[in-house]
């Protein structure tokens, strides 16, 4: 190995060293926000006022193709990663573990949380859930360890112009027009949700936005 090939082998060394230390410092970041996606989710399936936009998707999909609503979502979960092959979206650590925490977190939190029985405890619910859900989104986003494969369309459609809260709007208004075509369940909860998410990520994305770590 001569003197020029030594020195790039350190400096790849020195910037994997790098990278892992900002992974580290950033995790908490990512598991904060991912915490919250799915404590706020909670909240909005406990409130009874309608299912989230991709939910009401994942509903009318899984009754399209007869497999339950959970599995319906794992399979829209991989047929949008394909989504991202245009968009040039890259999957990171984050990526993985939206995967394999929102659903366990939103499990854990509704075994503790009462459901609501009259109509101002539901929206209550609805509200702060929706609020949470949204501000976890863009902490964990921006934590630069990769989106979960339904934010990550938002993330690369976003860097071509659009805002992000338009970008968010556009996305769960389709979401959740395919899915009453397709028969999914829907209410005024639903309609809130779509409207009241894009901004509130944008706000929070902007506030702990730390930049994507592969392209460091």
């Amino acid at each position: 190995m001569n003197y020029v090939q030594k020195i790039f082998q350190c400096w790849k060394n020195f910037l994997k060293l790098q990278n892992k230390k900002i992974i580290l410092q950033r995790i908490p970041q990512l598991m904060f926000g991912l915490f919250l996606c799915g404590f706020g989710l909670a909240f909005t399936i406990e409130a009874n006022l309608g299912l989230n936009s991709w939910d009401v998707f994942h509903d009318g999909f899984s009754k399209l193709i007869g497999v339950k609503i959970g599995f319906a979502g794992v399979l829209t979960g991989f047929i949008l990663l394909l989504g991202w092959i245009p968009l040039k979206q890259k999957p990171f650590i984050g990526t993985i573990l939206n995967i394999l925490t929102i659903g366990n977190v939103i499990d854990l939190t509704m075994y503790f949380l009462p459901e609501p029985e009259s109509l101002y405890l539901k929206i209550i619910f609805l509200v702060f859930g929706t609020v949470v859900f949204a501000l976890g989104v863009g902490v964990y986003v921006g934590s630069g360890l990769g989106p979960g494969p339904r934010d990550g369309i938002m993330v690369g459609i976003a860097k071509l112009g659009p805002s992000i809260r338009i970008t968010r709007i556009g996305i769960d208004f389709t979401a959740f027009v395919i899915g009453v075509l397709l028969g999914g369940s829907y209410g005024l909860g639903t309609i809130f949700m779509v409207v009241s998410v894009g901004p509130i990520v944008q706000y929070s994305l902007k506030k702990f936005d730390r930049g994507a770590i592969f392209s460091l």
